[in-house]
């Protein structure tokens, strides 16, 4: 049975006071309740925009503030494939023909460039080889001597960023056994620049800047010396030999190819000196020739 409200004015007062209590008291708790789970910004981020808008305050606590981690870029940059790489990997990706020497040769050489790099290095002989030299070379200087005219025709036309100088040699295979006598003279353990030695083994030909150059490495793949009538090698290593020796200061990487040929197995270990040979893998021998004219009185082999 519904009551009357109108007979009842003190009751209904009474429970619209009491609701009125409840309701606030609910409505402070729900607000006491969020502003305790509301998540803070951490000192982290605090310190951060302090960091970047605020001016500095000395006064501030001498606690030291936590460091913000970097963030990324908003936009990636990109970096090009530096030319010499993209182009070798074209030519050797479109190309049947690889390098004459075998990978165990090859990273001999190569784990030298990785430490020196950018760095002079001086090629004798020029073949399908040379891009995979000058992209290891990435940044440096890369210069290839070859004897043959056509041939170098033939590769600037496939590759003409490559620097390469037509050279002559004079002496053949069959005289070895003649230049390895002459190379055990006086002379020829003057240490020089080799336009001016009066040694017959020294190459003397070259354009001038090869002389001026202090070269890093220098790798001997050529002449051909393939017969007896062929120019044979015996200048080559005897010049970078003494290229070696008569730089300023420092070292200099000498590798010589094809020692399983005798020219190349008795002139490397004459003129570069056992002392200097620091590994042979495979048919390259690859020697550490000091500069004889930072510590004078130094002998031409150790």
């Amino acid at each position: 049975m519904r009551s009357n409200s109108k007979s009842q004015p003190p009751f209904n007062t009474k429970l619209i006071l009491i609701c009125a209590s409840l309701l606030l008291f609910v409505l402070l708790l729900i607000t006491t309740t969020s502003s305790f789970s509301k998540p803070q910004p951490s000192p982290t981020s605090e310190s951060h925009i302090a960091n970047t808008t605020d001016p500095v305050d000395e006064s501030r606590s001498s606690e030291p503030e936590p460091v913000a981690c970097p963030s990324l870029p908003l936009t990636p940059t990109c970096t090009k494939t530096p030319p010499s790489l993209a182009n070798a990997l074209i030519h050797y990706a479109t190309t049947n023909i690889t390098p004459q020497q075998t990978l165990k040769e090859i990273s001999v050489s190569a784990r030298v460039l990785e430490k020196k790099s950018p760095c002079n290095f001086l090629v004798f002989g020029l073949g399908h080889d040379s891009l995979m030299w000058t992209s290891l070379n990435h940044g440096g200087r890369t210069v290839f001597l070859e004897e043959d005219k056509a041939w170098i025709e033939q590769i600037k036309g496939k590759l003409p960023s490559l620097e390469s100088y037509h050279v002559e040699y004079v002496t053949k295979v069959h005289q070895a056994d003649e230049l390895m006598e002459t190379g055990m003279k006086e002379e020829c353990k003057v240490v020089g620049d080799p336009r001016f030695s009066k040694c017959e083994l020294a190459l003397k030909g070259f354009p001038n800047e090869i002389y001026d150059v202090e070269w890093d490495l220098i790798m001997v793949d050529a002449p051909t010396g393939f017969h007896d009538e062929a120019p044979g090698r015996m200048n080559a290593i005897y010049t970078a030999g003494l290229m070696a020796r008569n730089r300023e200061e420092g070292e200099t990487d000498v590798f010589v190819h094809d020692v399983d040929r005798v020219v190349e197995d008795k002139f490397s270990k004459a003129f570069l000196c056992e002392g200097y040979l620091r590994e042979q893998q495979g048919r390259l021998r690859h020697f550490n020739i000091p500069s004889h004219r930072a510590r004078s009185g130094r002998p031409f082999c150790p």
